[in-house]
């Protein structure tokens, strides 16, 4: 092949490399799952666009493209988190049967697992970043609304209320404590939560 084949076929070549490139619809998904990766790892401070370049795999340019500030990379991500944490969230729930099973779950989800505890910790950076930015804060009130919505099928809503706030503190306490809960120290607060009324099987 002479060499104005060689550069035609390197051009050719080039030109599919762009254009898949360019076919990726899964790209701002994973541009935004890499921003919830970095948040998880580094914080709010620690977001950066090249950091989530890297890790999702993308061009630096592909990722200041669909998101041209941080701030809006750091809404999209956290939107993103809200959206899909709250449909795992409503998840959880599909088979509770009994008040047993709901102090099940909600003790499970206290004591969490790898999964868990990633969510929890975005869920707090979300919090945290909220203070200062009225566009979080509306996140954190969907998601409140939506987590004690759920709550409120098994408990009614005063309850839920009082029973979200209770796990919010304990899933806090656990990711900052050295020493894990006794479950059964977990089940009684949030039995006692719950309270006597609810003392049928639902």
């Amino acid at each position: 092949m002479d060499d104005r084949g060689t550069r035609n076929g390197r051009k050719a070549a080039g030109h599919e490399e762009r254009r898949a490139r360019r076919h990726d619809p899964q790209r701002r998904e994973r541009i935004l799952d890499a921003a919830l990766d970095v948040l998880v790892a580094d914080g709010v401070a620690g977001l950066t666009h090249r950091k989530v370049a890297s890790r999702a795999d993308a061009p630096l340019g592909s990722v200041t493209y669909h998101f041209a500030s941080l701030a809006d990379l750091r809404a999209q991500a956290f939107a993103w988190y809200v959206e899909q944490r709250s449909a795992e969230y409503e998840a959880l729930f599909t088979e509770v049967a009994t008040r047993e099973d709901l102090v099940d779950v909600l003790a499970d989800m206290v004591e969490g697992g790898p999964s868990r505890h990633r969510s929890a910790v975005l869920g707090f950076e979300l919090h945290l970043a909220a203070l200062r930015d009225p566009a979080l804060r509306a996140l954190t009130q969907q998601w409140t609304r939506a987590s004690r919505a759920v709550l409120a099928r098994f408990t009614g809503p005063e309850t839920a209320a009082r029973l979200d706030a209770l796990l919010e503190g304990m899933i806090m306490h656990a990711l900052l404590s050295a020493d894990r809960e006794p479950r059964e120290e977990t089940r009684a607060a949030i039995a006692q939560t719950l309270g006597p009324a609810i003392g049928s099987e639902t």
